[in-house]
């Protein structure tokens, strides 16, 4: 077709080939550049997870409180709202979900201006949950997540899901227990070979909340040392409220430094 055409032909032909091509070129970077685009805006828009107990006593007699502690709760759920996450909440039957402890100070706040209590009262069935909409799970104490969450598949499934997507793990208080006994798909424990806080057994022996921790399914350290951790105590940490992070799993022994489980959740997934 070229020998056909005069030189201002050639010229005309070659130069809307090159213009295509160019064209061509700009729509497969402004393609790429949108997908890039979609692909962050789905990573910065990830939630966090919390998971919570159904359990309101624990089925002795007397009837020894077994609800969430809210202020486990309350102040990490703040921070992740402060720093623009939005939050579900999870719970082995769904629905509501009870607290212990006066609403003070930040729980308080998060309770009258960023609606914890009604999104703790809507928490998901663990089968109502899209596990890739989240960057990270956080469980805190009371002593229900011992006996509902521990040793529940589907629940488990959040932390080994979750953790396996690159994700980060937090816990305070009794609950690094909830996910103690959590096996990833290679079969080996969450907690295996990581540091790891959680309530300690000297303190759980010394108080009459559980009986002396007679009424538990188990103690969180033992819990914890028994499947590979190196378990956090008061005689190895020099302050007792230290946070404690191991690769993706951030853990404090006791409910005051609980926010920063949750600052520090936050700082290792945008470091991720």
């Amino acid at each position: 077709m070229l020998k056909k055409m005069g030189l201002w032909g050639k010229a005309l032909f070659l130069g809307k080939t090159n213009k295509l091509k160019h064209s061509g070129g700009i729509i497969f970077v402004l393609f790429s550049l949108v997908l890039s685009f979609n692909a962050v805006a789905a990573e910065a828009n990830k939630k966090v997870l919390i998971v919570v107990s159904n359990m309101v006593d624990m089925g002795d007699k007397d009837k020894h409180d077994a609800r969430n502690n809210l202020w486990e709760y309350a102040p990490p759920f703040h921070v992740f709202m402060t720093h623009g996450f939005d939050v579900d909440f999870v719970s082995p039957q769904g629905g509501e979900v009870k607290f212990m402890m006066d609403p003070v100070g930040i729980s308080s706040y998060a309770i009258k201006y960023q609606g914890f209590l009604d999104k703790a009262n809507e928490s998901l069935k663990p089968s109502e949950v899209n596990l890739d909409d989240y960057w990270g799970v956080y469980v805190g104490g009371g002593y229900g997540t011992l006996f509902d969450v521990a040793g529940n598949p589907e629940m488990a499934n959040v932390f080994t899901a979750v953790y396996q997507a690159g994700g980060v793990v937090g816990a305070a208080g009794h609950g690094a227990g909830a996910f103690a006994d959590v096996k990833l798909s290679n079969g080996d424990y969450l907690v295996a070979g990581k540091r790891i806080a959680g309530f300690p057994d000297s303190t759980e022996k010394d108080k009459s909340w559980a009986k002396n921790g007679t009424l538990l399914p188990f103690l969180v350290e033992s819990r914890l040392n028994r499947n590979g951790a190196f378990a956090q105590n008061k005689r190895l940490l020099e302050d007792k409220h230290e946070v404690i992070v191991d690769q993706r799993i951030v853990t404090t022994m006791f409910l005051p430094s609980a926010a920063i489980v949750a600052k520090e959740m936050i700082i290792l997934h945008r470091n991720i």
